[in-house]
């Protein structure tokens, strides 16, 4: 099984840079499933049913969610709403609305998607990231192997968090039971993509879809202005006609649900 996974969508630019390189990106590895990061895609932060739309119709299966999920007015109608191919944080406390985790059928193959978010440098007070996955996979594991649990044909786990320690640890945590744990979060496409020994992929950071001439995708005038002068004007995302994409194909064995293979992705595109 093949999967391409994209880091956070930011922005308009960002839903456009996609767009314009996923059919490209389909067509050379003829995915099965393809999934994305989308908690800043409306205007960079937060998602609204036209953006939402904008991403699927490029040709994104699933997405995931992270800090905003809740930003915008309307995000709870949107997350509440079964019919919308979108997950918020599984460790998001209280009773929110949505769901963090869901199983997608592909033919006879079943993949549980899933989605957490850290507590380290984070503003929110989430739950425990560890305990939860270790509850949800007490109902599924990978070929069955765990008694009692559903099968699954893959686990694929999009870990939103800040700090890598963190990720790393939660990726090591789950080695052997997962297919793999992409980190999310920084925008920042990290080099450390690797297979643990029992068969868990993990990369830190997939990266971002977004301008290239930004901090973070972010306008970098007005970030640069924040540090300069301590005061906290609003973030705006970048405007320009050169994005990057960033994201990873994962290759699943079909028989054990582990991972054979993880490869970065980068491509650079101009916008007309």
């Amino acid at each position: 099984m093949k999967i391409l996974f994209f880091g956070d969508i930011t922005g308009k630019i960002g839903r456009q840079a996609l767009k314009k390189v996923l059919p490209e990106l389909k067509k050379a590895f003829e995915p099965d499933l393809v999934l994305a990061n989308g908690e800043n895609m409306a205007h960079g932060q937060g998602v609204t049913e036209e953006a939402l739309k904008e991403v699927l119709d490029a040709g994104v299966d699933y997405l995931t969610n992270g800090d905003h999920s809740f930003a915008l007015g309307g995000s709870e109608q949107i997350l509440a709403d079964d019919k919308n191919p979108i997950l918020r944080p599984l460790n998001w406390p209280g009773h929110a609305a949505g769901r963090g985790f869901t199983t997608i059928d592909i033919g006879a193959k079943r993949v549980l998607f899933v989605n957490l978010i850290g507590r380290i440098f984070m503003k929110h007070d989430f739950d425990d990231p560890f305990v939860k996955i270790k509850e949800l996979l007490d109902d599924y594991s990978l070929a069955g192997k765990e008694q009692g649990s559903e099968a699954v044909s893959a686990i694929i786990v999009d870990f939103h968090a800040e700090a890598t320690s963190e990720k790393a640890a939660l990726a090591w945590f789950l080695d052997g039971k997962i297919s793999a744990l992409l980190g999310t979060h920084t925008h920042v496409p990290t080099a450390d993509e690797k297979i643990l020994p029992q068969g868990t992929a993990f990369i830190s950071d997939v990266g971002m879809a977004g301008v290239l001439d930004s901090v973070l995708g972010a306008d970098k005038d007005i970030v640069i202005k924040r540090f300069l002068t301590q005061r906290l004007f609003k973030i705006e995302p970048a405007e320009g006609k050169k994005a990057e994409v960033n994201g990873v194909l994962l290759e699943i064995n079909d028989k054990t649900g582990l991972a054979e293979n993880i490869s970065r992705l980068r491509r650079m595109v101009v916008l007309e």
